[in-house]
Formats: structure tokens, C-alpha cells, sequence
């Protein structure tokens, strides 16, 4: 009788570890790997004949046209059932290797790597998985893992060997985002040979052809470049591709090219690069004029805080030393932080004393529609007029700046909406009247040891311009081209200006391909050095 009511009890012990095992992967995902939720409660009847006794449950799924993420996730395929069962078998692998029971895990790995060729397959053929496919899968894999359920019920010791292994695998995929992370940074700032190349061959032209040294000096006195009648646009840039698109984009899609300025600041090693290529190719008859940023005589250590704080040996340290802090984000360690270009937008009154209102873009930004309303656009006495970004909770102003500090707690809101750099419509006049630059350098020089913001000139940026922004329509300024793979299609045809902010450039390899062509279309591929450039 007790033999009996053992016999009895046994597939319910089979049911309890059952519910303990997929309580355990409620709790813990491995890998970030979503789990689905199994009715596992069978009885050893039932787990000899698995759910395929009931074929008339599932559907065929139309091979063409064939969407193979909502085929392995409708509860009627072929392809749930398989990756409901791969997953448990997964977790009696590690389970059968620390009873070492090397047998049984051996071939639980053979069923699975049998499973993982059959999803393959059916993903690239774009094709459902058959019933003849999946059923000698599904029943030798049932029959394995109820083995598996009959040799393992220390629940406890289950239990803590999953968690030590759940817990290897968070550090073993921390350290793999810290690393790609890294790589990425490390892509992002590498110069494409095709760019190098380009850049030696225009240099060279500057050095060696007179005649493009008197143009570029005749044209530095031109009428053109101080009429406020002209629109007047601003580029900081040391990359002559990337502000040539800038340049081409903005013209190509303007009612009025001819009446354009462009203002393009560059640094020294790059100032004949800009000055050849724009030099030698022409642009719809815009007005451009090239400057570098070292004839700035007044903007220096002694005037800007900033250039004082970028030469700090401390600074120099954090970013070329060979320190590496595996806690502090390393999208902050990216040296584009010590360009005096980054920094260069919080003076564009002293650049241009005579101007009275311009855009500001930055470099990585393709133009889409004429941007000549934004001129006259009405900013109600503001200074800036910029594209509000806090439709998502983290680009308030709390996220950027450091509220446990009084002196940023006391005077901003910090649930005050962020914005965006990169194309902006600045009024100088108000821009004077508000003396923002002395704004700027206040919250710099507050800002020496590095406590009330990390890095970058958007944090800067919401202090200075506090209480001084204008919205504008979102449609004027579309981001994230440079790391969201997944914007709208709509959104981005709609929008003037279109953003490429993030590693992923859109004259590097890893730049995202879907947005690629957008760039591309106003890069001038049919230059000769461009092709030299390439081939070679």
C-alpha cells in the first residue's frame, strides 16, 4: 500500500519542482532572456504524449509574407512550442552538469542545437515549421526533460545553483556592455581612411596652389557676411565631409540658396582642408566663410574659463592616461569634450559682432526643408530658440545636473523640461541684452571640480539658457539617427532637420543603414578625390 501511494505521489512531486523551476525563472532572467510561462503540471501519461496530440490546436501560418517574430510568439506554432521547450532544457543542462550527470546533459545539448537549426531554418526560409518537423523534436525533448525533472528534486540546491549561475551571467554580460560600449567609443572616434585621405589631398592642394589662398583672402572682407538681410547660418567642425553635407543639405532644400551665409570655424590643422574643398566646389552661390578657431586671440584662458579648465593636466589625464574607471560612463571620456569647437557655441556674439540672428547646427545633422522660416519665427524676447526634448522622463533637467547640490537645487526647476543642441535659432540682440555668455561663465567657473554636471556643453547649456528658451514645433529638429534604430518613418520625412547625435555617424561603418542614405544623398561622391579616396 505505501509502494502504492509513493507510485501515487510521484507525479505530483514532478508537478512541485515543475512550478519551482519556472517560479525560479519568474524571478531570474538569464541573460535578459524573456521566459514564457509554462502550465508544466502534467502527469507522466501526459508528458509521454506532449501537447501535439491535439494538432487540430495549432494553425499553419501562411508561408508567404511569413513575420518570424510573431510566429514564435503565437501560442498556435510550432516554433513556441520548440523555444518553450529549448528554454527548459537549457536550465536542466546546467542543472544535469552540476549533478554530474554528463550524460543526460549531453543529450539535452544535442536536442537543443537539433532545436536551434530548425528555428534557423525556418527563419531564413520565411516558412512556418511543420507538424512532421516538430513532433519528433517535441517528444524526444519532452521525454528528456521529464528524465530530467525524475533525477534532480533538490529543490533547494536547484535553486541556489541557478542563482550562482544567473549571477555569473549578469557580471558576464555587465562586462560585455562595458566593453562594447568601449569598442564603439573607440569606432566612433577613429577617422575613416576615406576622410584622411580626403583631408591630405585638399591640404595639399592648399599649400601648393597660391590662387586659393588669395581667393580665400578676398573673400574674407565680403559685404555678404555682416548683412542681416542674409540668413545667417553657423558650423563648428574639424570634419570638412560631415560640414560639407551640412552645407549641401541646407542649400539643396532652401527656396533662396544665394541669399545663405554659412559661418564655419575649424582649428588649425583642418583650416586649409575647409578652405580648399569649399574653395573648389560650389554651392548654389552661397556666401562661406572659413575661420580657425586659433586666430581667436581674445578667446583664451585668461577670458574663457573653459579653455583654462580644458588645459588642466587633470583633464588631459582623464581622457589620454591610461586610467580607466569601469563606473564612470565612457561616452564622458570621449576627447570630443576637449575641442574648443564643441565649446565655441556659447560665444557666437563675440564671433560675429554684427549679427543679429543666426542657426546654429552642428555637424552631424542632414537639412530636409528650407529652415529660412525659422528667421522669423517670433521668440518673445528669448534668447534660444531650440526643440523641447522631455517627452521622456530622463531629459529633465534633474537627469544632467547635480540637485543635491544647493546651488543648482535652489535656483532650477528640476523637472524642467530639457532641450536640444543642434539646431537652434539664437537672437543675438537678446542674446547681448541678456549677457548669457556672462551667464556661461559663471556656471563654469562654479563648475571647476566637476560637481554639479559631468561633462558636455548640454548641461552648460540648460543653466545659461534658463528662462531663455523658446520652444519650437518638434518637426524643426528630429534626433536620435545616431543610436535608435527604431524612429518613425513618418517622423523623420517630416522633419526640417534630422539628427545623427550618438556613435553611430553616418560617414562611419557602424552608422545605422536604414538612415545612411539620407546622409549620403548630399555627399558629392563624383569628386575625384572622393573617388581616389575610396578606391584606394
Amino acid at each position: 500500500m505505501r509502494r502504492r501511494a509513493a507510485e501515487y505521489r510521484r507525479p505530483v512531486r514532478s508537478r512541485r519542482f515543475s512550478y519551482w523551476i519556472w517560479a525560479l525563472f519568474g524571478l531570474f532572467s538569464i541573460a535578459g532572456l524573456v521566459l514564457f510561462v509554462l502550465h508544466h503540471n502534467q502527469n507522466e501519461d501526459r508528458v509521454e504524449q506532449p501537447v501535439l496530440e491535439n494538432n487540430e490546436r495549432f494553425e499553419e501560418v501562411a508561408h508567404e509574407g511569413l513575420n518570424f517574430t510573431e510566429d514564435i510568439s503565437s501560442a498556435r506554432s510550432f516554433s513556441r512550442q520548440l523555444a518553450e521547450q529549448m528554454t527548459l532544457a537549457k536550465a536542466y543542462v546546467i542543472i544535469a552538469k552540476e549533478h554530474n550527470n554528463l550524460h543526460l546533459a549531453w543529450e539535452l545539448s544535442t536536442k537543443i542545437r537539433r532545436c536551434q537549426l530548425l528555428l534557423s531554418k525556418a527563419a531564413m526560409r520565411g516558412e512556418s515549421i511543420t507538424l512532421e518537423e516538430a513532433e519528433p523534436i517535441i517528444k524526444s525533448l519532452s521525454s528528456l526533460i521529464f528524465r530530467a525533472q525524475d533525477a534532480h528534486y533538490d529543490i533547494a540546491t536547484t535553486i541556489m545553483t541557478m542563482k550562482s549561475h544567473i549571477q555569473a551571467l549578469e557580471e558576464r554580460a555587465y562586462a560585455a556592455t562595458i566593453q562594447s560600449t568601449v569598442f564603439g567609443q573607440l569606432a566612433a572616434e577613429a577617422l575613416p581612411k576615406s576622410l584622411h585621405c580626403l583631408h591630405i589631398k585638399l591640404t595639399a592642394d592648399w599649400l601648393k596652389k597660391a590662387s586659393i589662398q588669395v581667393l580665400a583672402d578676398d573673400k574674407k572682407n565680403s559685404p555678404r557676411l555682416v548683412d542681416n538681410n542674409l540668413y545667417h547660418f553657423c558650423v563648428f567642425s574639424d570634419n570638412v565631409l560631415a560640414t560639407s553635407a551640412v552645407v549641401n543639405s541646407t542649400v539643396c532644400n532652401a527656396d533662396h540658396p544665394k541669399q545663405l551665409v554659412f559661418h564655419i570655424v575649424t582649428n588649425g590643422v583642418n583650416y586649409g582642408t575647409m578652405q580648399a574643398w569649399f574653395l573648389s566646389n560650389d554651392f548654389k552661390g552661397c556666401t562661406i566663410e572659413v575661420q580657425n578657431v586659433e586666430d581667436l586671440s581674445w578667446f583664451n584662458a585668461s577670458y574663457a574659463p573653459i579653455v583654462k579648465q580644458l588645459l588642466d593636466p587633470d583633464s588631459l589625464a582623464y581622457y589620454f592616461g591610461g586610467y580607466q574607471d569601469l563606473n564612470v560612463d565612457t561616452k564622458l571620456r570621449n576627447p570630443k569634450h576637449l575641442s574648443l569647437l564643441n565649446h565655441l557655441r556659447f560665444y557666437i556674439p563675440e564671433i560675429y559682432p554684427q549679427l543679429e540672428k543666426v542657426v546654429f547646427l552642428d555637424d552631424d545633422v542632414v537639412v530636409q526643408k528650407d529652415l529660412t522660416p525659422l528667421f522669423s519665427l517670433d521668440l518673445h524676447g528669448n534668447v534660444n530658440g531650440a526643440v523641447e526634448t522631455c517627452l521622456e522622463a530622463f531629459h529633465r533637467y534633474y537627469r544632467y545636473l547635480n540637485f543635491s547640490n544647493t546651488i543648482i537645487s535652489s535656483k532650477f526647476d528640476p523637472q524642467a523640461c530639457g532641450w536640444a543642441f543642434g539646431m537652434n535659432v539664437f537672437d543675438l540682440i537678446s542674446w547681448r541684452k541678456a549677457n548669457a555668455t556672462a551667464r556661461y561663465h559663471y556656471w563654469q567657473e562654479q563648475n571647476a571640480d566637476g560637481t554639479l554636471w559631468k561633462l558636455g556643453t548640454l548641461p552648460p547649456g540648460l543653466l545659461t539658457f534658463y528662462g531663455l528658451t523658446e520652444p519650437l514645433d518638434r518637426r524643426w529638429h528630429v534626433l536620435g539617427l545616431g543610436y535608435d534604430l527604431n524612429i518613425d518613418n513618418r517622423l523623420i520625412e517630416s522633419a526640417a532637420v534630422i539628427h545623427y547625435n550618438g556613435y553611430m555617424k553616418p560617414w562611419l561603418k557602424l552608422a545605422i543603414g536604414r538612415y545612411k542614405p539620407l546622409w549620403e544623398r548630399y555627399v558629392n561622391r563624383n569628386h575625384p578625390y572622393l573617388q581616389d579616396c575610396v578606391t584606394s
